[in-house]
């Protein structure tokens, strides 16, 4: 699978509609994703057909809750990337040294990635009940992202065995939740290792949540991908700049990626040689807590528990008392068993 066993989670700059119709703007924005270290950089491959003449007549936005001075025809008419633009897209990604990739909302859609070279699938949350765009996704061959925003555990399922059901089981699922942004306490992270362990695949996080912490936290459950809307500017007019991570804080999650992901390490408890050699350094001894002659007998008032850690260790006092010294033991002396030995009382 393309997602599992990576040295560290694969960031996706979300760029969707974030170039405005401007191609310039696009690139922009890929090299900015690149140089924040970001593994692919996304887009949408929608059209105008995307919406039903009764959305236009409503000339309602899905936005980021700024008010638009254009109509919905003419911004869906601008931001809409197909066919040659695309390209452009793809081979600008190629020079720079990120993967591309895009959403794709027909099945003539999906076809055009596969020719462009896309990394990946992305099926959005407004697809996982629509049958056709699933099994033209999966018939690609390709590796298939899957968000599961607004959907049930019934329609994930049926979305992934629709997957399945071509063949292809090379699915990554991703946690997500279609609000812009949600609130903290609506994101549920714990559905991360809960899908993961439902269905058994890799399993990320489509974040749509402003700052950096909540996809750090993703990470640090397990999330193998982050995708996060990506902008140079959070004030551009459009649909989710204000939504977006600016170069900064893109930076941020991809630099925390690498050491988190280390840091998660092993559910299976292992103490390294470093650890085990810091043991004697760290840990407590058994002492005598004042002078002790050489024969006397030696009770629990008689011991105290200091560092370093290379004699006696406390847990085994109820050995040590009821002993003698075998020599005189000044204060503080660390306890060996050759000082001790049984009492014959």
């Amino acid at each position: 699978m393309k997602f599992a066993n990576r040295e560290r989670p694969y960031i996706i700059a979300e760029i969707g509609s974030n170039h405005n119709g401007d191609m310039a703007l696009a690139k922009e924005l890929i090299q900015a994703a690149k140089d924040a270290g970001a593994d692919c950089a996304k887009f949408q491959s929608w059209d105008t057909d995307l919406w039903a003449e009764e959305v236009y007549a409503q000339d309602k936005f899905l936005s980021d809750g700024r008010e638009m001075s254009e109509s919905l025809r003419s911004l869906a008419e601008l931001y809409s990337v197909t066919g040659a633009k695309l390209e452009d897209l793809r081979d600008f990604c190629r020079k720079v040294g990120i993967d591309f990739a895009s959403s794709a909302f027909t099945k003539q859609q999906t076809n055009d990635l596969v020719d462009l070279g896309a990394a990946f699938i992305k099926i959005a949350s407004m697809d996982v009940t629509n049958d056709h765009i699933l099994t033209a996704a999966g018939e690609t061959g390709l590796s298939v992202v899957l968000s599961t925003g607004l959907a049930s555990m019934e329609e994930i399922a049926h979305a992934v065995a629709t997957i399945e059901n071509t063949g292809n089981h090379d699915i990554t699922i991703l946690h997500c939740v279609s609000l812009y942004p949600p609130p903290d306490n609506a994101v549920n992270l714990r559905n991360i290792g809960m899908l993961r362990e439902v269905f058994g695949y890799p399993v990320g996080f489509s974040d749509h949540t402003s700052g950096v912490e909540i996809p750090l936290a993703a990470m640090a459950l397990g999330a193998c991908v982050i995708e996060k809307h990506f902008t140079t500017d959070k004030e551009l007019p459009g649909w989710d700049h204000a939504v977006s991570a600016n170069p900064d804080e893109m930076r941020v999650v991809c630099q925390g990626a690498a050491r988190i992901w280390q840091a998660l390490g092993s559910a299976r408890r292992e103490v390294s040689s470093a650890e085990v050699e810091q043991r004697a350094a760290f840990r407590r001894s058994i002492v005598v807590a004042h002078d002790i002659s050489a024969g006397e007998l030696i009770g629990a008032e008689d011991l105290d528990f200091k560092r370093p850690g290379h004699g006696i260790q406390p847990n085994l006092a109820s050995l040590v008392v009821g002993q003698r010294a075998t020599e005189n033991l000044p204060r503080d002396t660390i306890l060996k068993f050759e000082h001790l030995t049984r009492s014959s009382d």
